[in-house]
């Protein structure tokens, strides 16, 4: 006989996928971890981790934790942790990391901060902004990123 037990799985567990050829307009939150495999029109926040699969679209900021990017981000990205920008992706917009991992191939457009973000965090987070933010234009480029991934931070 077996026994009635609730199991509860702790919200940072739970992976949420968007899947391919789906269409989300609205913002998404999430404790977890969300991988976008399809569209999102709308911002992203995620307690753990956000990746965009390489059909992945995202025309909104996203905030998170840690963030794999090897699909299309128009928005202000903010990754308070770890951000790795695969060669298939393309960013348009702010993008702050306290680590970042850029691969040859990956076009980023707009500004770059990799280092420390408490001072420059929002404190009602991206998430919570009406909507999807105009890119920052120029700040950098694909060739004057590249340089931003081999760098180490002290601490880590």
């Amino acid at each position: 006989m077996a026994k009635n037990q609730s199991s509860t799985t702790p919200p940072e567990a739970v992976i949420s996928i968007i899947g391919p050829k789906m269409h989300v307009n609205g913002n998404l939150e999430t404790e977890g971890t969300v991988r976008i495999e399809g569209t999102v029109h709308g911002n992203v926040r995620a307690g753990k981790a956000v990746v965009v699969g390489k059909d992945g679209v995202v025309d909104g900021d996203i905030d998170t934790q840690d963030a794999i990017i090897s699909g299309r981000v128009t928005g202000t990205l903010v990754a308070a942790s770890r951000l790795e920008v695969q060669a298939t992706s393309r960013i348009e917009g702010e993008v702050r990391a306290r680590r970042m991992q850029l691969d040859e191939g990956a076009l980023l457009s707009g500004s770059v901060h990799v280092g420390e973000l408490e001072a420059q965090r929002p404190s009602a987070g991206p998430a919570s902004t009406a909507g999807p933010r105009a890119p920052t234009a120029g700040a950098a480029s694909p060739g004057a990123s590249a340089g931003v991934a081999p760098a180490a931070h002290p601490g880590d």
